[in-house]
């Protein structure tokens, strides 16, 4: 008998209790939850920031398409004409994106291209995740004349 109660005392000596290892997993599941939350709100800042970005690209890739053809590219032909010739335009000089396509904003919508604009010569702009008029976090639109 005393052979096992040295091996018992051995044993539980060696190892946690469950009291123990519940107490450790909760209060790794609160800083996971806790550092999660904040994980999120910095993706929602960085898609936003994303969007400026690409706004700020397209605006500069439409400056080019200015510099070649001498115009913007009307309502109609919109973003396109910055990868794909509009109609007959010699001093078309495109495409004006490096990936040779008009890219979608961070939440998967188009962008919006306006001309003449409400903030400057034109628009190019995001609606942000809703993809509805106004909004704030990252729900915010984002626009070319920011």
């Amino acid at each position: 008998m005393k052979v096992r109660s040295n091996v018992w005392e051995r044993s539980r000596s060696r190892g946690f209790t469950l009291i123990e290892l519940l107490v450790v997993l909760t209060i790794l599941g609160l800083l996971a939850g806790l550092v999660g939350y904040q994980l999120i709100g910095e993706v929602g800042k960085s898609k936003t920031k994303t969007a400026r970005l690409q706004v700020k690209d397209l605006a500069g890739a439409m400056d080019m398409f200015y510099i070649d053809v001498g115009r913007y590219p009307n309502t109609s032909e919109g973003l396109a004409a910055l990868v794909e010739r509009p109609g007959n335009l010699d001093r078309w000089n495109g495409p004006y994106l490096q990936k040779r396509q008009v890219p979608k904003d961070p939440w998967g919508f188009d962008y919006h291209y306006r001309i003449p604009g409400e903030r400057g010569t034109f628009d190019i702009f995001s609606y942000g995740m809703d993809n509805a008029m106004g909004g704030q976090g990252e729900a915010q639109d984002v626009y070319s004349g920011d």
